[in-house]
């Protein structure tokens, strides 16, 4: 695998590495009533959305849906908010991550093998409320999950 992980510049500043990923929401169509479920996965103890490295000659958009589907077997993904993105703040030492959101119609995912690792990249899934994601994502990724409410609400 070929990631994009040399030093280029983004807004102006040098990114080391730049990974891409969706934010997965669940509107239960037939509660009317149900919240949206965000899907977030945990690696160790850190609660993130799915997402991974872009590789050479993918877009990040390209990126987000493959990592989707690799890391949740999810690959329903609609961008019925359209295909607008947001970034985090620059963290460890030169990373950005971006954010798409996406509509799925499904819940049942499972945490794959990944063949260059020889194990699941996370140890486990949960579909939470945006109360509950507030308990359990880091700082960095708040903002994310905010804008994905606002778009989630706009249905």
């Amino acid at each position: 695998m070929n990631f994009q992980t040399t030093d280029r510049l983004y807004n102006g500043r040098k990114v080391k590495a730049f990974s891409s990923g969706i934010v997965p929401i669940f509107i239960d169509e037939h509660d009317p009533s149900a919240e949206p479920r965000y899907l977030l996965l945990r690696c160790y103890n850190y609660w993130d959305f799915p997402k991974g490295g872009v590789m050479e000659g993918e877009s990040p958009l390209q990126a987000a849906l493959r990592e989707l589907e690799e890391e949740t077997t999810l690959n329903d993904a609609r961008f019925e908010w359209g295909e607008e993105f947001r970034d985090t703040p620059m963290y460890a030492n030169g990373k950005i991550a971006r954010y798409y959101v996406a509509r799925v119609r499904r819940t049942d995912i499972s945490l794959p093998i990944n063949p260059y690792i020889g194990r699941a990249e996370h140890q486990e899934f949960r579909w939470v409320t945006y109360d509950d994601a507030l308990k359990l994502i880091n700082p960095r990724v708040l903002a994310i999950l905010d804008w994905a409410r606002a778009l989630a609400h706009l249905t």
